[in-house]
């Protein structure tokens, strides 16, 4: 496969009264052509830095970046056109239709009037798009900003956050929007906190934490790597937990007491759980592992966990005017 983009050693820093603040500490990132990526990280870790960095919003301190081959930012007017992007959320005419909103973008990007009607249909807008965008609900309107983006038919879609506030069946609709348009070989990355989403639709992974990239590569890969060895573990009687949380942190594993089970981990082999704890007269009920997922390895790797809706913080989004409705991209 051939990247479509490409980031190495990409530093961003801001001066502040407290100091110097890295934003981004040579942070790399690949992704390959035809892919659904994601791109994680928890608040203030620099996802939006870098999308806003990669775009041309944000002048870099050093590295390297790239967009369908082309080094940015030296190469932006060539690709601009190429690249459809959000990387805010999307602000429209609440008075005008989406054919309207839509039809205005078109003629001042040089697009045919006919992609319009191409656009609200590949994003499940046709029967509503003479509506006024007032009466859209969010995910409604989160379509809506994806079709903007799509206008020009980019080889490359950056979203950042598109499913933010979606009711269950708007993350939904979102998600088989995004298999769609990478099933039509189209190249998505897509930056959201909500991880169970990207383990169910994303080919490829990156992870950053504090500017830094700290895992990368296929979703199967990454939660191979990180995967824990960890046990569900239950006795004969619940009273005994406790002795046998003591007996298997002799032998070096970590243990968690829940109310009825214990979480073990740290153990190269199991038998030695079941080992240990009949030797002490305690008998073991239930041995499992525990399947990892996408949100334990982002725990594990960068300590906190996603929060809904905060997912920019105020130097990072101060750094540069806010864009268009598609980032100023691909209209």
């Amino acid at each position: 496969m051939n990247a479509v983009l490409e980031i190495q050693g990409l530093r961003k820093t801001y001066r502040s009264r407290k100091g110097v603040r890295r934003a981004l500490d040579g942070f790399d990132m690949v992704v390959e052509a035809g892919q659904v990526h994601g791109f994680l990280g928890p608040n203030g870790s620099g996802k939006t830095t870098t999308l806003r960095t990669l775009l041309g919003l944000i002048r870099p301190n050093g590295g390297r970046m790239a967009l369908l081959g082309r080094e940015v930012p030296q190469a932006l007017p060539e690709v601009a056109g190429l690249v459809g992007a959000i990387v805010e959320s999307p602000q429209f005419f609440g008075n005008f239709s989406a054919r309207d909103t839509l039809s205005l973008l078109a003629d001042a990007g040089g697009v045919e009037r006919a992609r319009v009607h191409e656009v609200l249909e590949l994003v499940g807008l046709r029967d509503r798009a003479g509506d006024r965008v007032k009466t859209y609900s969010l995910g409604m309107k989160q379509r809506l900003a994806v079709a903007s983006a799509l206008l020009k038919n980019p080889q490359l879609l950056i979203l950042d956050e598109p499913a933010n506030g979606l009711d269950p069946g708007g993350i939904r609709e979102m998600r088989t929007l995004m298999r769609n348009l990478a099933e039509s070989g189209m190249t998505v990355v897509l930056s959201s906190h909500i991880l169970g989403e990207i383990q169910l639709i994303c080919d490829s992974v990156t992870i950053i934490s504090a500017g830094r990239r700290v895992a990368a590569g296929s979703v199967a890969d990454v939660l191979a790597q990180h995967a824990a060895s960890a046990v569900r573990v239950r006795v004969e009687s619940v009273a005994d937990l406790t002795g046998s949380a003591g007996a298997l942190r002799e032998i070096g594993a970590q243990v968690v007491v829940e109310p009825d089970h214990l979480m073990v981990s740290g153990l190269a082999h199991p038998s030695a759980i079941t080992r240990t704890l009949a030797a002490r007269g305690i008998y073991v009920s239930e041995l499992a592992p525990v399947a990892v997922d996408l949100e334990s390895v982002f725990l594990e790797l960068t300590g906190t966990a996603p929060v809904e809706g905060e997912h920019r913080q105020v130097d990072e989004s101060a750094a540069a005017p806010a864009p268009t409705v598609n980032g100023g991209w691909g209209q």
